[in-house]
C-alpha cells in the first residue's frame, strides 16, 4: 500500500507485521524500516519523508534498499 502523503505510521491495533520504506518528494528512500512487528508503535516522523509504502513483512530482504535509492512507482 502506497500511503501519500505520509511521513509516519503506527502499528497500533495491526496484528501482522510489515515493511515500511518511506520516501521523499522525489520518490526516493529515505528509511527503511523492515519487519516491522505487530504492535510494534509508532514511527512518529521521518523528516524529509513525503510517502511510505507498506509492504509484506519480509519483501525487502532481498532487496539492498538504502537511502537515496530512487523507487519507481507506477
Amino acid at each position: 500500500m502506497w500511503i501519500n502523503p505520509c511521513n509516519g505510521i503506527h502499528m497500533m491495533f495491526m496484528n501482522f507485521p510489515i515493511d515500511a520504506v518511506f520516501l521523499d518528494k522525489g520518490n526516493r528512500v529515505k528509511k527503511v524500516y523492515r519487519r516491522l512487528p505487530a504492535w510494534y508503535g509508532v514511527v512518529w516522523i521521518e523528516w524529509g519523508a513525503h510517502s511510505v509504502l507498506e509492504l509484506p513483512p519480509g519483501s525487502t530482504s532481498d532487496i539492498d534498499l538504502k537511502s537515496g535509492d530512487q523507487v519507481d512507482i507506477g
